[in-house]
């Protein structure tokens, strides 16, 4: 039985939901056992394992894409459907329902995390200052002051990582260059992930996704961080890991299709480790 457009853009929107979610559980419950649960055992306080924190946020991608990518294509991030709008086909009419579905996901996802970290959290910081808002959400220098990063900095930081990931998701998921086999590519996008945050993470907690911030830092907000809609240094700061990596990630969509994909043969994709003939 054929189903109707309607129904079929619902199971899409759920599995963006979900997938997000999944994403979000794993990214923002990461950082809420580093930095809270450090805070409370370490004098120093801080981050305390930076590289756990990229590993846990590559693989909370990794597995929100393999709940996510029969039914919806799993891109769990705006800036990933708006580029695939752009670039590869992707239906415009459903760019806003993704949209929405996965601020959605993780917003419901942080609300998990705050409610499942209350004890630890109000221990570890009774205001609810920037100590922890970066939980939720990202700030300039991850929060700190003495790395001199302040909103354009960040910006320009999102705009780079994100086109970073869009090039590279492009490069992985194409038929027609050597994509990874049986059912690997959603691991190594993860792999992207975790590669994006160890060298890209200083400037701006690497967002490199809208909704993956917009719904942490509206979940944050109406459960006690009022701060959160700006960033240590009093400016408002929540456009910045939305409008970065929505233009980054137009940037690198566009650079692997007119760089990179128009010289790509049409037919069959070479076998992967084979060195393509060159057309005489």
């Amino acid at each position: 039985m054929k189903k109707s457009g309607r129904s079929q853009l619902f199971r899409e929107t759920a599995a963006e939901f979900v997938g997000t979610m999944v994403l979000i559980l794993f990214g923002c419950g990461v950082v809420a056992q580093v930095v809270a649960g450090g805070a409370l055992t370490s004098p120093k306080g801080g981050l305390g394992d930076h590289d756990s924190i990229s590993w846990a946020w590559g693989l909370g991608v990794t597995l929100g894409v393999y709940v996510a990518a029969r039914l919806s294509g799993a891109h769990l991030n705006p800036a990933v459907t708006l580029s695939l709008a752009a670039f590869r086909g992707f239906p415009w009419a459903k760019v806003a329902p993704y949209f929405l579905a996965q601020t959605a996901g993780a917003f419901a996802a942080a609300l998990l995390v705050r409610w499942n970290y209350t004890e630890v959290l109000a221990r570890a910081d009774p205001k609810h200052t920037f100590a922890t808002q970066f939980v939720f959400s990202t700030l300039p220098g991850n929060g700190n002051a003495a790395a001199g990063v302040h909103e354009w900095g960040a910006f320009r930081d999102q705009v780079i990582g994100t086109a970073l990931l869009l090039l590279l998701i492009f490069a992985i998921t194409d038929a027609l260059n050597t994509p990874p086999k049986a059912n690997m590519a959603p691991f190594i996008i993860g792999l992207v992930v975790v590669a994006i945050g160890m060298a890209w993470g200083t400037n701006a907690g690497y967002a490199i996704n809208p909704a993956r911030d917009f719904g942490p830092r509206l979940a944050s907000f109406i459960t006690g961080y009022h701060t959160a809609w700006r960033d240590q240094w009093g400016n408002l700061y929540f456009w910045v890991p939305i409008a970065g990596p929505l233009i980054g990630g137009l940037i690198g969509g566009g650079f692997y299709k007119f760089v990179i994909q128009r010289w790509l043969p049409s037919a069959e994709p070479e076998p992967p480790g084979r060195v393509p003939e060159p057309d005489v």
